[in-house]
């Protein structure tokens, strides 16, 4: 597999017709590697002069918002770095040169920012029910399974079992039983076909890693965002969807909220919070009472919840994991974070302090100090006598 990616790169820079396999906009765990591994089994079964290049269908900076993906590229032993992605080829220009046949895999339905694309669409193979119909000329293989990874190792198996190395069959694997919940009967995603070529994929490569571990690891790494911003977070798990030229995303953020009771429990700021209804079950809102206490105010207490609540769900290989924490834990370490604060700390990260206040000037403090000074025309015209009277006096003792 690795080797063949590698050719790929080295086919972009040739002028010549392309097979582009490309996954859905999603490019989830299921999509990535039903492009990589059905991309690599007709390269390999197809006739010589015919380039089958599989795409990412996202930009390159995109990947780390797939944590399983990025996890389990490392893991198989396949360099981002040979990977192809959407902004890395203009599909566009391909078509309009009459160089591209399009394979969709994971997905049937072009966003309609490629809908000039619609006509090179060649071959359909994905996993959900078909919303639009195709021309005769393509060919669509549709069946509702777990994962569309199911039947790209279908494909492989019935048509050209000896070119699967371990590297993809782990890939296949892995990406099957995640998607099906470790085949989870209860669950019911998995349908007989999912587990035969699981149990298929085994029999051909024993040293295949355990179900449990793999799902775990994929599991864990699918939902972790540390090391994200907020902006990437939000865009992780977005779904868009359009109606009517109205365009609606939707983001999920798969997080305990126990720093809520952090809010709740703080002296040192006190927020006097109420709490306020909302829409959300898993959305807690709240009226701040103390409107004194800015954004910037509250860093302080976040930072030290935040590094208490992270080193207590660390394993010993430094990586997150999720515990329980007792309500008598945390409890002590609101205690130790609010002791921990300084009065005034925040005092620096808000505006910064105006200087002390001229002996000329024309009210005695700082105008911000108790608010906006009660200044009346009389009372400027008697603190300009003040301040000639005050200088004719230091004049006249001088001349003395």
């Amino acid at each position: 597999m690795e080797d063949y990616l590698q050719g790929c790169r080295a086919a972009l820079q040739e002028s010549r017709p392309l097979h582009v396999v490309l996954g859905n906009e999603a490019c989830d765990l299921d999509s990535m590697v039903s492009a990589l591994a059905l991309a690599f089994y007709l390269a390999k079964t197809t006739e010589a002069e015919e380039v089958f290049v599989p795409v990412l269908n996202i930009k390159r900076s995109e990947l780390p918002l797939r944590g399983d993906n990025v996890f389990f590229l490392h893991k198989v032993n396949i360099p981002e770095a040979i990977l192809i992605f959407r902004d890395e080829i203009d599909l566009h220009a391909l078509h309009q040169a009459g160089q591209l046949t399009l394979i969709l895999v994971d997905h049937h339905v072009l966003p309609k920012s490629d809908a000039a694309l619609e006509e090179v669409v060649a071959e359909v193979l994905d996993h959900r029910p078909i919303e639009q119909k195709r021309c005769p000329s393509c060919h669509v293989s549709v069946e509702l399974v777990g994962s569309c990874a199911t039947l790209v190792t279908e494909r492989i198996l019935q048509g050209a079992p000896e070119i699967l190395d371990r590297q993809t069959a782990a890939l296949l694997h892995g990406t099957i039983i995640l998607d099906c919940v470790n085949m989870d009967l209860k669950i019911g995603k998995a349908t007989l076909k999912d587990s035969q070529y699981v149990e298929k994929l085994e029999a051909l490569f024993p040293d295949l890693p355990e179900r449990n571990d793999i799902f775990d690891s994929l599991q864990k790494a699918k939902f972790d965002i540390s090391g994200l911003t907020t902006e990437q977070m939000l865009r992780k798990d977005q779904k868009t969807i359009y109606r009517q030229g109205i365009k609606m995303a939707i983001s999920a953020i798969y997080m305990d909220l126990e720093i809520c009771e952090v809010l709740e429990h703080s002296l040192s700021p006190s927020l006097k919070l109420t709490p306020a209804s909302s829409t959300h079950p898993n959305l807690q809102a709240y009226l701040q009472g103390n409107t004194q206490v800015s954004r910037k105010k509250l860093l302080p207490l976040l930072q030290e919840a935040l590094s208490v609540y992270f080193d207590s769900t660390k394993t010993s290989s430094g990586q997150p994991e999720t515990v329980v924490v007792s309500r008598e834990q945390m409890d002590k370490e609101f205690d130790r974070a609010n002791n921990s604060l300084i009065p005034g700390l925040s005092q620096d990260e808000e505006d910064p302090p105006l200087p002390p206040t001229p002996m000329n000037s024309l009210v005695d403090e700082c105008p911000l100090d108790q608010g906006l000074p009660k200044l009346s025309a009389e009372a400027v015209f008697e603190k300009c006598n003040q301040i000639s009277l005050s200088q004719s006096v230091t004049a006249s003792l001088a001349k003395k």
